[in-house]
């Protein structure tokens, strides 16, 4: 299923040309992005790699950096246009290999997707004992965005954070984010990074300025994935996700679809004045008017500019960055 070229109105009321059915291929139909560099990270699985693959058959090089390098080769290995680095987001020293080797090479960044992330997993450790999913979808691209902030173009870089509507469930956990005092809960862990990385995009944005990167966030919508690896089927078929043979619900999403909006927001002129937005399908989101995350739209602890700011400097404490100071 497609989307034709029809002009839709999205949440906001703003005009797009796309409806939800949009694939990551019909955004850039005709988008020519020949000298464009892309880093698209976990851009070999799911989501990630329909955005690799649309990038780069626009023309677009595309850096793919993986905690799996061979498993990404493999994946990657008849799409040209693309290259694989190894990057760990658990880990601050991969992070800063990466950045460095990129920087040392004098490469510059058009476009940075904070693709990668974990969800619902077992209680896990990492770093200085962070809870994994604030380190990985969040602290780690934190990490990777500043320390690549000097390669990014000025001007015309975009930096999109993959977020959910996961993060209906819990706006940011101030007093315990680690849950080092209250037991965890992998839905409230995996919540948290998704509005950490909505609330990351609108401070990010505002940080930059004129100079950029112009920072967005998008919901891609209820697709399943790789990403649900940690969920047991019986439970996915008891949350209505799927049904008995496996057949995603109603409303879901093909992970090119999935793709769609990511890409979008990555390349859209129609965005230039809305920086910091949170968007799903292909538009600028709504405010979210029930808990229904299949309807979606964005809960006002997820873009709370007071909460943006608050988030950004607990992170450049915890990474010790902060190169849009």
């Amino acid at each position: 299923m497609t989307s034709t070229r029809t002009t839709s109105t999205g949440a906001t009321g703003s005009r797009t040309p796309f409806t939800a059915a949009a694939t990551a291929h019909d955004v850039l139909r005709g988008v020519d992005l020949t000298g464009r560099t892309a880093v698209i990270t976990g851009g070999y699985s799911g989501l990630g790699l329909e955005a690799t693959r649309a990038l780069a058959r626009a023309g677009a090089r595309v850096i793919v950096p993986a905690r799996r390098p061979e498993t990404a080769r493999e994946a990657l290995r008849d799409l040209p246009g693309t290259e694989v680095a190894a990057l760990d987001l658990a880990d601050a020293d991969s992070i800063r290999a990466f950045a460095d080797a990129l920087l040392a090479a004098g490469r510059g960044v058009d476009l940075l997707v904070n693709n990668a992330g974990i969800m619902a997993c077992p209680e896990t450790r990492v770093g200085p004992g962070w809870e994994a999913h604030f380190a990985v979808n969040h602290l780690g691209h934190y990490a990777l965005v500043n320390r690549l902030a000097p390669a990014l173009t000025p001007g015309r870089a975009r930096v999109v954070s993959v977020a959910s509507s996961g993060h209906f469930l819990s706006g940011i956990r101030w007093d315990d984010p680690h849950f080092r005092r209250d037991p965890y809960d992998r839905w409230l862990a995996y919540a948290q990074s998704k509005t950490a990385n909505a609330l990351f995009a609108l401070h990010l944005d505002a940080l930059a300025g004129d100079r950029g990167p112009r920072a967005f966030a998008v919901h891609p919508g209820s697709i399943l994935t790789p990403l649900q690896r940690h969920v047991p089927r019986e439970e996915q078929i008891a949350q209505g996700w799927m049904d008995a043979d496996g057949r995603p619900a109603d409303g879901f999403k093909t992970p090119a679809q999935g793709a769609a909006t990511a890409v979008w927001v990555a390349t859209s002129p129609l965005l230039e004045a809305h920086g910091g937005a949170y968007c799903q399908d292909c538009a600028v989101a709504g405010p979210a008017t029930t808990d229904d995350m299949l309807v979606g739209g964005v809960k006002p602890w997820a873009v709370d500019p007071e909460a943006a700011a608050r988030l950004w400097e607990l992170s450049a404490d915890l990474t010790g960055l902060d190169a849009f100071a």
